[in-house]
């Protein structure tokens, strides 16, 4: 009896698997291009225009910073920034700055 019920459910998956073979779809055929340009390629060409001339803008921007390795020294600035605020803060108290 098992081996018949075996069979059986055997039989149906092959039958199923055949049946799901045949009744697929055939391969859809390719589109053809529609004949006129799409309208939205001006636009993006538009914008790509546009990026590329906001690049050629930031490289010119860059040109003008200064590099890090001609940066001065953090601790010479600090102590410039400081010795300038100390310099402000005597100014407004009325005392003349050491020399």
């Amino acid at each position: 009896m098992r081996s018949r019920f075996a069979w059986l459910l055997a039989g149906l998956g092959i039958a199923a698997a055949v049946r799901s073979r045949l009744l697929r779809r055939p391969p859809a055929a390719p589109r053809e291009p529609s004949p006129e340009p799409d309208p939205r390629a001006d636009e993006l060409r538009q914008r790509i225009a546009e990026a590329r001339d906001v690049v050629d803008e930031r490289d010119t921007f860059e040109e003008a910073e200064t590099t890090v390795d001609e940066a001065p020294d953090p601790e010479s600035r600090r102590r410039d920034v400081h010795d300038r605020g100390r310099a402000a803060l005597e100014r407004m108290r009325g005392e003349s700055p050491p020399e």
